[in-house]
């Protein structure tokens, strides 16, 4: 047995949130109403004519929010993007730079351990040069 036996589990299922069950249902449902009120036939179609008018509308003004709604989201959602993929070129541009400063960095700091690399060699040649030079002629002298 393990430790998290004990612990709750909450399961969330979503199923697809389409509004056109629910338009249905509610439409079967105010037919129905209408079919078992006591009314005339007359009566009764005009109902049956206001309510579908009234259902119309309704249907119409959620499949317009529903529009704006996803209009939104795939606003936000491009803009989110878009922003993202703003970062990533600064942060390419960034990297590039310090790239660039690294390797200018690096050619300096060649170049100077070059220069000095020259000049040790140099003084050496003049050491041993000198060196020479002074083996060569007579103690005492």
């Amino acid at each position: 047995m393990s430790k998290h036996d004990d612990e709750e589990v909450v399961v969330i299922e979503k199923n697809g949130g389409s509004v056109a069950p629910f338009l249905w249902g509610l439409a079967a449902g105010a037919v129905l109403g209408l079919l078992f009120a006591p009314m005339s036939g007359r009566e009764l179609r005009s109902e049956i004519a206001a309510r579908s008018r009234k259902l119309k509308d309704l249907a119409v003004d959620k499949a317009e929010e529903l529009e704006e709604m996803v209009v939104e989201g795939y606003t936000r959602a491009r803009e989110k993007v878009e922003d993202r993929v703003d970062e990533a070129r600064d942060r390419v541009r960034e990297g590039r730079q310090y790239a660039r400063d690294v390797v200018e960095a690096g050619r300096s700091a060649a170049g100077s351990a070059r220069e000095e690399l020259e000049r040790r060699l140099a003084e050496a040649r003049e050491a041993r040069r000198g060196a020479r030079q002074g083996s060569t002629e007579e103690p005492g002298v």
